[in-house]
């Protein structure tokens, strides 16, 4: 697919007519008036900036290309519901940087995990259809609210939405408290390293008997019992900061014991 000759929905956007200012200003007091045809219309007739955009991200992948021309509609779309007439600016002029966020958020988003096309359509889908919501209902809107606006299962919207989500990585810092940081990995329950599976094949116990108490009780809590850091800090009555402190400098001296 050439970026010049797009064929999108049967439609090739080689062919799109330019909108004068004039044809603009008339749609827009369309759109204003509810005219869904205007609305069309008036997307159609940009599609071509669209296209204008998106060729700084595109390079020579043809597939990326498609992507990114979806997206920067959805970009297209945003600038129009949201563009106000009374500021002295060009559409083109406001509609570009949403444009440009759009593809630069989904080159962000994007990984090298290959998600199907079809689930990549209905997430688009659903990101356009949330932000509508969000503006009609002046709140964040529900995936079943979502679903309900597309005629599609919930569990459907879900599974696109997670299709297109950025991976973390466990060691994400999540919070930090001046040299102490917690990072992903302490918020998540480990519930296969349990004594009876790994402290009988080691020399862990006589380890963990040269820590004082409460360098014992929160590894036990840790890595036998499978507790969060969160959870080990009310238990305790600590802050989680300080449980993480501990935890490292009673893994430390046992890892020092070990060698």
């Amino acid at each position: 697919m050439a970026l010049n000759k797009v064929v999108i929905c049967g439609v090739n956007t080689s062919k799109l007519p330019l909108l004068s200012d004039e044809e603009k200003e008339a749609l827009f007091e369309r759109i204003d008036k509810g005219d869904k045809e205007a609305r069309d219309e008036f997307i159609k007739g940009n599609l071509r900036l669209v296209l204008s955009v998106i060729q700084r991200f595109a390079g020579n992948n043809p597939e990326n290309a498609d992507d990114l021309f979806q997206v920067g509609c959805i970009g297209l779309i945003k600038a129009i519901d949201n563009f106000d007439r009374s500021m002295d600016v060009k559409f083109s002029t406001y509609a570009v940087p949403m444009i440009i966020g759009e593809c630069r958020r989904y080159m962000r988003d994007n990984n090298a995990i290959r998600v199907s096309r079809s689930l990549r359509d209905i997430a688009y889908k659903a990101i356009y259809t949330k932000d509508m919501l969000l503006k009609k209902l002046d709140r964040e809107p529900t995936t079943k609210e979502i679903a309900d606006e597309l005629d599609m299962p919930e569990e459907d919207i879900t599974n696109a939405m997670d299709s297109i989500a950025t991976p973390m990585s466990l060691f994400e810092p999540v919070y930090q408290e001046g040299q102490d940081v917690l990072y992903l990995m302490d918020q998540i329950s480990d519930k296969k390293n349990r004594e009876e599976n790994w402290v009988e094949n080691m020399s862990l116990q006589d380890a963990m008997n040269r820590l004082d108490d409460r360098e014992y009780n929160i590894i036990k809590l840790r890595f036998f019992e499978g507790k969060t850091q969160t959870e080990v800090a009310d238990e305790i009555s600590i802050s989680q900061a300080q449980v993480s402190r501990l935890e490292k400098n009673a893994l430390k001296s046992m890892r020092n014991y070990l060698k």
